[in-house]
């Protein structure tokens, strides 16, 4: 290279640590000081033994990509494409790893017609072969992949694969998922630099996982914040001030001369306290949003499904911190209980109307 020319390895370098940090520079700072992106480290890089400056341009133009505004299957599907091509693979796939890294979650393909992937079924789970890479995440070429201890042959028509090579999708020892190649084309099994370009792609496509993992992450934590600011609000602001209104009535209701209009104040005090209330709630349950559903939701959930079962609109009332006040015990008999209150409303009152009213008052639920 000319001097003062930054070589390709470099660059590519440069690009994915830049790439590999994007996400963090948009997280909130509580996120990002739990979730510190550790640099990577070019030494450890396998892009440092390739040679061949024309694949070394074509990863550096696929690592590009990582700056790009894609989705995320179309990302992950170049990096198969570009592959089979670079290794003369007849088929290449790459299968994402779920949370628990016991099976996949997700598994694209590239080399198959879609009335072939039709005709096959379902994909892949992560048995066979492809479940020995999840196990032991090293890379691995097979001449025959029939001849793998791991082995146990295809399904109906999957069409016939010989040689092998999968490389696990890993960045700083987080595995998300294997690169799978089948079938080099004039050649009896893949070689080492074909390990080398499909462990650089491999790095890649982790990288671009685990950035859309962690932006998903930053939009939660956005949306939980937003959550409480709007719960505060409505608390700080909005109860006040209904506060002051009922306290201003109430003591108008007591002067005033005409029973007539004693009795109308009478009645917006007692729909000033209803709106109370139903605020308390809205803000209890957007105080307790979040990934996993506390009484609350399964309470609604139930009425809602009940609602086909009384043959009318069931309405509720919730007061209090019922998510955190009713034990799973307390939960599940309340749960039983409403059931059976309710399908017994459907089934022999005829009512026109039906409400569920319940309250945390003093330590008890009413």
């Amino acid at each position: 290279n000319p001097p003062n020319c930054i070589s390709s390895r470099q660059l590519i370098s440069r690009v994915i640590a830049i790439s590999h940090s994007s996400a963090g520079r948009s997280a909130p700072h509580n996120l990002r000081s739990r979730e510190r992106v550790t640099p990577l480290n070019f030494v450890s890089m396998p892009f440092r033994s390739i040679e061949d400056p024309v694949k070394l341009r074509r990863l550096l133009e696929a690592t590009l990509l990582l700056e790009g505004d894609l989705e995320l299957s179309v990302l992950l599907r170049h990096f198969i494409e570009e592959a089979c091509s670079m290794t003369a693979a007849r088929y290449g796939a790459l299968g994402v790893l779920d949370e628990d890294h016991a099976a996949l979650s997700q598994f694209l393909t590239v080399g198959l017609e879609p009335d072939e992937e039709q005709r096959i079924g379902a994909r892949p789970s992560g048995r066979g072969v492809l479940g020995a890479l999840i196990n032991d995440p090293r890379p691995l070429r097979l001449t025959d992949i029939g001849s793998h201890d791991e082995s146990f042959g295809f399904p109906a028509n999957h069409p016939p694969m010989t040689s092998f090579l999968g490389v696990p999708i890993k960045v700083r020892g987080e595995v998300y998922g294997n690169l799978y190649l089948t079938d080099k084309v004039g050649w009896s099994e893949f070689t080492r630099d074909d390990e080398a370009l499909v462990e650089a792609l491999a790095l890649a496509a982790g990288i671009a996982i685990e950035n859309t993992r962690l932006n998903q992450r930053v939009q939660e934590v956005a949306v939980y914040e937003d959550r409480d600011r709007v719960a505060r609000d409505l608390h700080d602001t909005v109860i006040q001030r209904l506060f002051a209104v009922t306290l201003s009535l109430q003591s108008m209701a007591g002067t005033a001369e005409a029973a007539g209009m004693a009795d109308r104040l009478k009645e917006a005090v007692s729909n000033l306290d209803a709106t109370i209330r139903q605020v308390r709630s809205t803000i209890y349950e957007l105080g307790s949003a979040g990934i996993d559903q506390g009484f609350r939701s399964t309470f609604l959930a139930l009425i809602r499904d009940l609602n086909s079962v009384v043959g009318l609109e069931v309405r509720t009332s919730l007061d209090g911190p019922l998510d955190a006040a009713v034990t799973s015990e307390l939960a599940e008999h309340l749960l039983a209980t409403v059931r059976e209150a309710l399908t017994n409303i459907g089934r022999h009152a005829r009512a026109s109307e039906a409400s569920v009213n319940l309250s945390i008052k003093g330590g008890l639920c009413i």
